[in-house]
């Protein structure tokens, strides 16, 4: 035990430590907040190596008094960040349980979206996963009936009140439509992304949902996951990669990446 104690106890730590840190990493990356919160981090792991290197007791003593109000201060700034960050660790998806496959409401989707597309009727879909979206749910209407393509198409036929806003389905069910998705505030290097699709990136930042995007403007399909946004994806490809999010468990999105 003494043994175990000596050499394998701070590496037990390093491990339980990094893993923390990598799992915080991997969920924060994505959302508006990151590049502060690494820029302040880098520089204050900077200012402590430099102060122990080179003996500078006035800027480790500021240091010391500095960092537990710092602390506080970030947890406050960063709080929509990291409470999105906690919840997409504990969502299901980062442990590989996804849904049980069934081809049969793939297949209504696929021919959904294909036809949504085809005639340029603008929508936005997304799939409730492991975090609730029960605020974003009451923004609408509740709708509460099985997902089919008929239904859908007349929920984003643009005569009808609904069509502006999203529409959330879990569990194969129409939730509620008309609901209103937060937007995303990030700085998106395509300046022609319009409301639908900074709305689905949105979504996809707070929370583990999967957004479906089908521009009003052109007909592309897109995909925000993570706030990560894949656009003008072929029905073939739209088709494999929904097939991989809902159904297929996450090691294969962690291998994209």
């Amino acid at each position: 035990m003494e043994f175990i104690a000596d050499y394998y106890r701070p590496v037990i730590e390093i491990v339980i430590l990094w893993s923390g840190l990598y799992l915080l990493f991997r969920a924060f990356k994505s959302s508006l907040g990151a590049n502060i919160f690494l820029g302040i981090g880098v520089t204050l792991i900077f200012l402590s190596l430099l102060t122990g290197i080179l003996d500078l007791r006035v800027v480790a003593w500021i240091l010391s008094k500095l960092f537990p109000l710092l602390a506080i201060g970030l947890i406050v700034i960063f709080q929509p960040e990291l409470r999105s960050a906690f919840a997409r660790i504990g969502s299901a998806r980062w442990f590989g349980i996804n849904q049980k496959k069934d081809d049969e409401f793939l297949e209504e989707l696929v021919h959904t979206v294909e036809a949504l597309s085809k005639k340029r009727c603008g929508a936005l879909i997304a799939f409730e996963q492991s975090v609730g979206l029960g605020d974003y749910i009451e923004t609408g209407v509740e709708v509460d009936a099985v997902f089919s393509q008929s239904l859908t198409e007349c929920i984003f036929h643009p005569n009808t009140t609904l069509h502006d806003g999203g529409l959330f389905i879990s569990k194969k069910r129409i939730i509620a439509a008309g609901c209103l998705f937060p937007v995303s505030q990030r700085e998106l290097s395509d300046r022609t992304l319009g409301l639908r699709h900074r709305a689905g990136i949105g979504l996809s930042e707070e929370t583990d949902a999967v957004a479906i995007i089908v521009s009003e403007e052109t007909g592309k399909i897109s995909l925000s996951q993570d706030g990560k946004l894949e656009r003008g994806l072929a029905i073939k490809d739209f088709k494999q990669r929904i097939d991989e999010i809902l159904f297929t468990p996450s090691t294969s999105q962690d291998e994209q990446e």
